[in-house]
């Protein structure tokens, strides 16, 4: 505890940045993750008397169904689009422009939103959406490697578990602002799809006072008194040499080393089951269901027999548990390491499924079934948030090297968006012809993913990337002896922004 204590005196600059960084970050997906569960049933309402105005009938129940599911889904489609131009923006201009020119984007969205039920235009919800995707798409990737790179060694495992913290308070934040006492109610709901923009103005009004991450001054601007005095305002005064040597020798490293494209790293042995891990952990955080209960929480809730009063209180409940348990996974993760709460966390997660597949079976059975439901979706949310939610961001930033950290991004990035995608255009189909079977696919998805991690995934807490890399090297080339520097080495130091 003084020792945590000391660190928060010396590294205030570092904490502050942390979150200034999560505010606009990741706070930001969960926040529109969550809120549009809220504003479902006003959003149906009004996307029925916009159609009723204009053509003089109501809009059939499977054409609504169907533009709502665009509404959820086309987030992703932005999402989509913003995170495979975040490795050329970031390259070209630097995180912090980046963010901030993102953050302009992110309030222009906000106002289209809020001034759709005035226009009476459904379409402006879906331009903001798609906005607010774009928008997300660039700055969660931002978010991640900004936290990286201004953090010090000790604290990096830390650090980067703080953006699945920030990442659940914005669900829970947007769990609190549409309760239909504050801004989910009937006439307030175009305030609760605008106040996306409000996270946005915070960072935009407070990241110019931070400085650029010292790599980048270092590495790409050649600034060393701009990278020495950006880690003094971070990491307060002290003997900081060690770091910006290590700063230094990455340098040297890059002169010699070629920044893979994505096609060029797909196409690389040397980093076949990096590649592996990194589209299993993303395929499995995206249909392992908890995407799904957010974005249709009510559904889910209504199928398993509750009230709708109540239904609003009871996914607040469920955003509060998985942001507790995000505090715990920041706490344990350099303890346990990525490894043990990715595989641990996956099994859990299945059971759980399972037990929910069962409640939602039997809840005509029983009167205490619902409730049963209820326990084990927030069990469900506490686990993932314990487990895979911090373990995942951390195992992706450490299993490539430099080179080839900038392209796996993007195809994790993508990954993920099409994910969101699917996730939002199909689950309410799902729900509505499986009924309370619809999470089977997901327990299998964990089930399986369980077995691969245990198998094939090599523990990174406390080794070096050359440790690393040295363990996949026995899965990529079968044991054989190798050279540790694959053969994309040139003489020169290029940027490939293709894909």
């Amino acid at each position: 505890m003084t020792g945590f204590l000391s660190d928060l005196v010396q590294y205030q600059g570092l904490f502050r940045m942390i979150t200034v960084l999560g505010i606009g970050g990741t706070f930001q997906i969960g926040f529109q993750i969550s809120t549009i569960t809220y504003m479902s049933q006003h959003v149906k309402a009004f996307i029925n008397e916009t159609w009723l105005e204009r053509y003089g009938y109501p809009i059939h129940q499977d054409n609504l169904l169907f533009l709502w599911s665009i509404t959820v889904s086309i987030f992703g489609i932005g999402g989509l689009l913003g995170s495979s131009g975040s490795r050329y923006l970031t390259v070209k201009y630097g995180k912090k422009k980046c963010l901030l020119c993102n953050n302009l984007l992110m309030i222009v969205a906000a106002s289209i939103m809020g001034c759709s039920k005035i226009a009476r235009s459904f379409e402006m919800i879906l331009i903001g959406r798609f906005m607010c995707g774009i928008s997300a798409g660039l700055c969660v990737p931002l978010h991640h490697q900004y936290v990286g790179e201004i953090s010090p060694r000790k604290l990096r495992g830390f650090a980067n578990s703080t953006s699945s913290f920030f990442w659940s308070l914005g669900k829970a934040a947007g769990q609190i602002s549409g309760q239909r006492e504050l801004l989910g109610s009937q006439s307030l709901w175009p305030m609760l799809m605008a106040s996306c923009g409000l996270p946005a103005l915070v960072q935009l009004v407070t990241l110019p006072f931070f400085p650029e991450s010292p790599p980048y001054l270092l590495m790409h601007k050649g600034d060393q008194e701009g990278c020495k005095k950006a880690i003094r305002q971070l990491w307060g005064e002290g003997h900081h040499q060690a770091e910006i040597d290590d700063i230094m020798k990455e340098k040297a490293t890059m002169k010699n080393t070629k920044i893979l494209s994505v096609l060029e790293l797909m196409k690389e042995p040397a980093f076949r089951w990096q590649l592996y891990m990194i589209v299993i952990l993303t395929a499995t955080v995206q249909l392992c269901g908890i995407n799904a209960i957010y974005f249709y929480t009510f559904e889910v809730l209504q199928a398993a027999g509750f009230d709708e009063r109540m239904i609003s209180y009871m996914t607040l409940s469920v955003g509060l548990s998985e942001l507790v348990a995000a505090v715990v996974c920041s706490s344990i993760i350099e303890r346990l390491g990525r490894k043990v709460l990715l595989r641990g966390g996956y099994l859990m997660m299945g059971s759980l499924l399972a037990g929910i597949t069962v409640t939602l079976s039997l809840q005509d059975w029983y009167f205490w079934m619902p409730y049963c439901s209820l326990c084990l979706i927030i069990l469900f949310a506490v686990v993932f948030g314990v487990g895979p939610a911090g373990a995942t961001v951390s195992i992706r930033v450490e299993i490539f090297k430099l080179s080839c950290r900038p392209p796996a991004f993007v195809i994790s990035a993508v990954l993920n968006w099409l994910g969101v995608f699917v996730i939002g255009t199909t689950f309410p189909f799902i729900v509505e012809r499986l009924k309370h079977f619809c999470f089977l696919i997901s327990m299998g998805v964990l089930f399986t993913s369980g077995i691969i991690i245990h198998l094939f995934l090599p523990e990174t807490k406390g080794k070096s990337i050359v440790e690393i890399t040295e363990e996949f090297n026995k899965l990529n080339f079968k044991k054989k002896r190798i050279l540790t520097t694959p053969h994309h080495v040139t003489e020169d130091y290029t940027f490939c922004t293709r894909l």
